[in-house]
């Protein structure tokens, strides 16, 4: 099973150092006249300044195949117990070592199954109308992946270049952007409009290349408002799009129903932008 990289735990983000290091945080002047290679070297010199002093001030998600949600210190104390009766009575068999080996196993399995239907009941309770199909996938499980059984595709590394031709033609590239243009009737981009932007985006939605979900803007914009404008009012201003904010993330599902897998067109590709990006794209769409 692969597991996905470590990243931010936003929900566990340390607010007090955040605000102690943002009194201190600023962005870097922008040139008055900047060319496109300038102006996306500058953003992206000051996203990774803000993301890296982010990322520093929140604990790691690290997945692993046996992370539970219901899991507790509890039963890790029981765990460690019913293992240590365990290697004793192996060491010295007794009626009363083997004993307790099962009064711990009792207590800890007992546990288990306890914490397990106290943690499904805790989600049904809080279940919304968008959690209805996670509480049918926790019932019913999940339908086996189909793998790609592509022809002429025989190891990981073509599946995934037969996947990229498919997905992702190749294409000229455009012409390079020589000059930029500041717009005379351009409004200056408010902590308001950021401030709209944000609410219409989820906490659960998936990050892309930085990792960084809209949990974290969102609590950055309130510690310090100006900073998320000062970012990406230029960009605007001069109408450029840097390159840095294009890449992305793709994730290939397959599609359900279909009779064989063995074409790229059995699948699909959900493409998890910076969220960065979303916020700017959803600015521009509440200008136009």
């Amino acid at each position: 099973m692969m597991l996905p990289p470590p990243t931010p735990h936003g929900a566990l983000l340390n607010l007090d150092a955040v605000v102690r290091a943002l009194d201190t945080f600023t962005t870097l002047p922008c040139l008055e006249k900047p060319t496109p290679n300038s102006l996306s070297r500058w953003f992206d010199i000051s996203s990774t300044r803000l993301t890296s002093l982010l990322t520093s001030h929140a604990p790691s998600k690290r997945p692993c195949p046996r992370s539970k949600p219901w899991w507790s210190p509890r039963l890790s104390s029981l765990r460690r117990e019913y293992h240590k009766f365990e290697r004793i009575s192996r060491l010295n068999p007794s009626p009363l070592n083997w004993g307790n080996v099962k009064s711990s196993r009792r207590t800890y399995f007992k546990a288990i199954a306890s914490a397990k239907k106290t943690h499904w009941l805790d989600f049904l309770s809080s279940a919304t109308p968008h959690s209805l199909w996670t509480a049918k996938r926790f019932a019913f499980g999940r339908l086996p992946q189909r793998f790609p059984d592509l022809p002429g595709a025989s190891d990981p590394a073509k599946v995934a270049e037969t996947h990229l031709d498919h997905f992702f033609p190749s294409k000229p590239p455009p012409p390079p952007l020589l000059r930029l243009t500041r717009y005379e009737d351009y409004t200056r981009l408010t902590s308001e409009r950021i401030s709209r932007a944000l609410s219409k985006s989820s906490n659960t939605s998936a990050p892309g290349p930085d990792h960084i979900p809209f949990s974290v803007w969102k609590s950055i914009h309130r510690i310090k408002p100006s900073l998320l404008p000062s970012l990406l009012d230029p960009l605007l201003a001069h109408g450029l799009h840097p390159p840095s904010l294009k890449k992305a993330l793709g994730i290939v599902l397959d599609k359900l129903g279909k009779p064989s897998y063995d074409s790229p067109s059995s699948f699909r590709v959900i493409v998890l932008l910076r969220t960065l990006s979303e916020i700017l794209e959803r600015v521009v769409a509440s200008r136009l």
